[in-house]
């Protein structure tokens, strides 16, 4: 009769310290190229710059935009922090598919839920990379303080990143079940939102059938809360919590998902066959 093996108990306990190497592999691998730098602050600036143009023309010509100054920018920004924290938590999860890596981390004694953390933590540092030059830019060329909405601005964060990080998780299980032939949605997903989010007008402007669907995406909350704060200087925490709970849902939905496929990967043997 053999004995049986138990895994080390270090490999069981969730693990700072391999999260922490994860996380150190994606940072070398980001400050070793320029244009991974570059791009991460490239994006943001141009379209920051674009509609903040635009937003001087509309605001010397209606009435309207002039009390609403801020936010075209504030909206770019905000989505930027919304698109960018999805794509930082993807790409960080594509480069290990890209160098055909996944099969050695998932036999390692990394575990699932410690990769996501690595992965939900370099998306935060590749979004501070692009977003802080690019808010210091608004200061400069259209005197907006993104930062000046203080703690309504942390709420609006948080609520967006949890948003993003469950967009990534779902994507990221999609990919490994389904290999690179399922890569665009890492691209493409949060453009399929951008619509029913509504991040440059309110809610009512969409027909009254798509409403209700605009309602069960949290950052739609996020939207409307931003608009409320810089015309009517009101900031509405029911919508906050509203958009935390939804975020709470989906985030762990997300997880549930990432994990099952995960599994069904692993008995497919895809893991090991990442390409198209």
């Amino acid at each position: 009769m053999q004995p049986r093996i138990y895994p080390a108990p270090d490999a069981i306990a969730f693990s700072p310290q391999r999260i922490f190497a994860m996380v150190l592999r994606y940072w070398y691998l980001l400050r070793s190229s320029w244009p991974r730098l570059f791009e991460l602050i490239y994006w943001p600036a141009v379209q920051m710059l674009m509609w903040g143009f635009l937003q001087l023309y509309v605001s010397e010509n209606a009435g309207f935009f002039a009390k609403a100054g801020g936010t075209f920018i504030g909206a770019v920004l905000l989505w930027d922090i919304l698109f960018r924290g999805q794509l930082g938590f993807s790409i960080s999860f594509l480069e290990e598919m890209w160098a055909r890596n996944m099969g050695n981390l998932m036999m390692s004694p990394l575990r699932p839920g410690e990769f996501i953390c690595a992965l939900m933590i370099m998306s935060i540092v590749r979004l501070a990379i692009g977003m802080v030059p690019v808010t210091v830019l608004a200061i400069g060329f259209f005197d907006f303080n993104l930062y000046s909405l203080g703690f309504a601005l942390a709420v609006f964060f948080m609520n967006l990143i949890l948003t993003s990080w469950a967009v990534g998780i779902l994507v990221s299980g999609i990919v490994l079940r389904n290999g690179m032939g399922a890569e665009s949605m890492a691209w493409t997903i949060m453009f399929l939102m951008l619509p029913l989010t509504c991040v440059y007008y309110p809610v009512s402007i969409l027909p009254a059938w798509l409403q209700p669907v605009a309602w069960m995406l949290p950052p739609t909350y996020v939207f409307e809360g931003m608009r409320a704060l810089l015309i009517d200087h009101v900031f509405r925490a029911d919508l906050m919590i509203w958009a935390f709970i939804l975020n709470a849902a989906y985030f762990v939905a997300a997880v549930i998902a990432f994990l099952a496929l995960l599994r069904s990967a692993r008995a497919a043997g895809s893991l090991m066959q990442t390409g198209e």
